[in-house]
């Protein structure tokens, strides 16, 4: 028997079925049905909460995500706001920490000819 959980759930389920469909009243192991199905119980249970964190964890993150939009829409704002005021603008260093590159040092003009050579035009 593999350490595949899903394998695990697959094995206890089928014997579970199969024992309760054709011998319900048999015992096992020196286990009655009902026995058997308390021992496994811990591991289903282990199954049903790590479903509910699963379905938890995609809930949070999809509440993450639609307040992301509005925390992105006012951090525009507030960088918007910095590059027009009087003491800061674009060019203060609260600009760059804020992750953006001050007007005075970027690049103006900058033109890389292509490196590939173009074929010759033939005029006939």
């Amino acid at each position: 028997m593999s350490n595949n959980p899903k394998e695990t759930n697959d094995f206890i389920d089928d014997v579970s079925k199969a024992w309760e469909e054709t011998a319900k009243e048999a015992q096992f192991a020196d286990l009655s049905l009902a026995q058997f199905k308390l021992k496994v119980k811990p591991s289903l249970d282990h199954r049903a909460e790590i479903a509910s964190l699963e379905r938890q964890l995609i809930a949070a993150r999809y509440n993450r995500d639609l307040a992301d939009v509005v925390s992105n829409e006012e951090c525009l704002l507030v960088v918007g706001s910095v590059k027009t005021h009087r003491e800061f603008g674009e060019n203060s260093a609260l600009y760059k920490t804020m992750g953006y590159v001050p007007k005075d040092e970027r690049k103006n003009g900058l033109v890389r000819p292509s490196t590939v050579e173009q074929p010759a035009l033939k005029v006939a």
